[in-house]
Order: structure tokens, then sequence, then C-alpha cells
């Protein structure tokens, strides 16, 4: 990691779960992180405990609604002009919303295309971009997939979630093509937990906290760290190595 000491990584979705602890990770590491969410307010506090903690990068906390363009826009805007620019975007941000194919609302499916596929689409586009501007080819794009985009778990809650990680499975391996055609060295990678034990399950089944707390009790779940150790695994592996998938599921997970 000694390579990214100084160099700027956005971090979309940093304010809990698996988004902080990229962020924390990535700041230990003495990278200067952009860590993007709507609650920028727990971002900040996190942001504080790195320098109370005495770790060599920093946590820049920035507001973003990643469902509205002109937001992820501006953010790129304002990066480029306080840091230079992007050279490490980690595709974090994901939701899921209890919304069926066969009586699922609309503006649910909706707004997990917007967050899921589109915002990830776009923020990888101005990363790229602004890598391409400042002459970077060493720069890394890495999406946090899910298991549910390899597979479908016979749960009519998460089909057209799994849909959107689908998506991203198809974006990650066409980007690879992309930057290959490119004749570029920028790197991409997926990261594909199963169940990671974070507020996911609650947001999900929010009008039934118990059947979420009885999703994490079930087995010894993945914890946030060991997908930000993921993370780090991935730009730590020579510039020459392409990483493009790591799965990852816990050891008694049955799917």
């Amino acid at each position: 990691m000694e390579r990214w000491k100084g160099r700027v990584a956005l971090v979309t979705g940093a304010s809990v779960g698996i988004g902080a602890a990229i962020a924390k990770a990535l700041v230990r590491h003495g990278m200067k992180v952009v860590g993007c969410a709507r609650n920028v307010e727990k971002i900040e506090k996190l942001a504080a405990e790195c320098q109370s903690a005495g770790l060599s990068g920093s946590l820049i906390p920035y507001k973003c609604d990643l469902s509205n363009e002109e937001e992820i826009l501006s953010m790129f805007s304002a990066i480029k002009t306080l840091h230079q620019g992007v050279d490490v975007c980690i595709n974090n941000a994901g939701l899921a919303h209890s919304e069926p194919l066969l009586s699922g609302k609309t503006e649910g499916w909706r707004a997990m295309m917007d967050v899921n596929v589109l915002a990830l689409s776009i923020c990888t586009r101005e990363a790229y971009q602004s890598m391409k501007e400042r002459n970077v080819d060493d720069g890394h794009i890495i999406n946090i997939n899910s298991m549910s985009g390899h597979r479908i778990v016979p749960s009519a809650s998460v089909h057209f979630y799994s849909a959107t990680k689908y998506a991203v499975t198809a974006l990650t391996e066409g980007l690879r093509q992309e930057l290959r055609e490119a004749k570029t060295h920028i790197r991409a990678t997926a990261i594909s937990p199963g169940l990671v034990e974070t507020e996911f399950a609650f947001r999900l089944h929010s009008d039934d906290p118990e059947k979420a707390a009885a999703t994490y009790a079930s087995i010894k779940c993945l914890e946030a760290g060991d997908i930000a150790s993921a993370v780090v695994y991935a730009l730590s592996a020579p510039p020459h190595v392409q990483i493009g998938d790591i799965l990852m599921r816990p050891v008694e997970q049955v799917s």
C-alpha cells in the first residue's frame, strides 16, 4: 500500500457499515479519502475518530445524494478543485428495498436502480475521466458487489436487488474490457460478499426488526472489516496483477 500514500480515494456510502470500514482502512494506510453519503454527520464523526487515533491519512466528509446526478458531478468538481482528482474509486453505496417482482412498488425498484447501477456507473465514468485528464495510469476502480450478483436466493424480497447486483457483475467485466481497449493500466475489481453483519438487513426489513436480527443470528457472518481487508488486498496487488472478482462467504453460509 506504500504507493497509495497521499493519494486520493473516493468511497461512496461511507457513513456506516462496509463503507465506513473501508474509509478508515484507507486512511490508516495514509490515503486522502473523500467519504460521501447523505448522512454526512456520521462521516464527520468518523473523520474525527481517525484524526484522534493519529492515523496517517485523512478523511474528508462530503454530503452527496447519489440518486441525483447533479450532486455527483458537483462532488467530482469539488474533488478536482480541492484535491486535483480521484486515483481510487470505491463504489460501495447500495440499497435494497423489499419489493418483489410480482407486487413491488415501482419507486422502490427505481431507487435501487438509481443507486446500485446508475450512481455506480456515473461515479465510474467520472473517476476514469479524472484519472485520464491527469495521466493517471495506475488508478483502481473497485465495485462492492454481492453474492446476490452471482446467484438467486429463494426470497422474493431481494429478487429485484439481485438483478441490480447482476448488473454490477456485468458492468465490472465490461469496465475491465473497456480499460483494456483504452490501453490503460487502470484496474477494475469487484468484491462480492455474502452475509455481512451491518445495518443492511434492518433497512431491508425495516417493518420487522426481529426478522433482520434473526438473519444475522443464524450464522457467524462476515464483518465490515473483512470487506475492507479485501479492498486493501486488491489495492496492494502488484500493478501487473488484475484481480477481477473476489467472492466472499461466511464459512457456514450454504448458498
